[in-house]
């Protein structure tokens, strides 16, 4: 087994699917980073990545068509993300019980609404994922071509959105305002800032990307919707947030961690390594954990971080 696993193809398969699995991470901890600085921690991210994850394979499976599914698990993050953004801001309600409520009901909710549109069936219907898309030139390049350059069409835009996210929090009158509505939401207020508002739009914007992580699971990862399928990484971005101190580009490194620590699991279950399979189940968690303990007394959270905002209260 050692042999094998020096050889390049284990590496290139290893580096290339850490990239894949580590999309569905990225997708939504670029969109908890609007809503985490603008003073919102949401919990129901679990919940959300399941909901969109069953509304892009219920998209594309009666449409047969892949985009109409990716913009049907947007409007579901979306619309499913508004109940925190309701409990959070206007009934000011705990951030951790309301994001842990929607995770539960996310997790319920996808179930029910899955069976009650198949049934239960002994093999799960199936839709054509989004194939491979290979850039021309570069994906030819030896050993990087294949890592880098030779994935279907979300992945791209996972990246794209990494430089997006970056430019709309750092050089943008809005960026801005979220980071005024994170720090000082009153003196936010005082500006002319609605901070209400700026605060249910990151929130919303957080559930769009996470519904876009789901329905990467459901039909850009795999070609099915199974219960459970988005598997903690829900959970995961909320800590890559963290441990990226709120920085797109540091959150891409942060999810390739997590992302590479899946594919090696995976691929060492697959060699037989005489290793009881639960530990390398659980290797991304427990690395999770380690980042979560070493980072928590050294991140240096928005000022307003998960405080609710009155302006009748002083």
């Amino acid at each position: 087994m050692q042999t094998e696993l020096l050889t390049q193809g284990f590496l290139i398969s290893l580096l290339a699917g850490a990239i894949r699995t580590s999309v569905p991470i990225l997708f939504t901890a670029l969109g908890d980073i609007f809503t985490q600085r603008a003073g919102i921690l949401n919990l129901g991210l679990e919940g959300i990545m399941l909901m969109g994850a069953l509304g892009g394979f219920v998209g594309t499976y009666f449409t047969d068509n892949l985009w109409v599914g990716v913009l049907i698990a947007i409007l579901t993050g979306v619309l499913f993300s508004l109940i925190m953004a309701f409990l959070s801001v206007t009934v000011k309600a705990n951030q951790v019980i309301a994001g842990t409520a929607l995770t539960i009901l996310g997790t319920g909710l996808s179930a029910y609404l899955y069976r009650s549109i198949f049934g239960v069936q002994k093999l799960p219907p199936q839709i054509e994922a989004f194939p491979a898309l290979k850039i021309p030139i570069l994906g030819d390049l030896p050993f990087w071509g294949p890592v880098f350059f030779n994935h279907n069409i979300l992945v791209y835009l996972a990246f794209i959105l990494v430089i997006v996210t970056h430019i709309v929090m750092e050089k943008t009158t809005f960026g801005l305002s979220v980071r005024a509505v994170g720090e000082h939401p009153r003196a936010a207020d005082s500006r002319g800032i609605n901070v209400p508002l700026v605060r249910y739009l990151c929130v919303m914007i957080g559930g769009a990307f996470a519904g876009l992580g789901g329905a990467f699971l459901s039909i850009g990862f795999m070609n099915t919707f199974l219960d459970q399928m988005v598997a903690g990484r829900g959970f995961i971005a909320v800590a890559v947030v963290i441990f990226a101190r709120w920085n797109p580009y540091r959150a891409l490194g942060a999810a390739l961690l997590f992302g590479g620590a899946n594919a090696l699991q995976l691929r060492l279950q697959a060699l037989g390594m005489p290793v009881p399979h639960q530990f390398l189940l659980a290797l991304p968690y427990i690395l999770t954990i380690l980042v979560l303990l070493s980072v928590s007394k050294k991140a240096e959270f928005p000022a307003a971080y998960t405080v609710p905002y009155s302006r009748s209260e002083r």
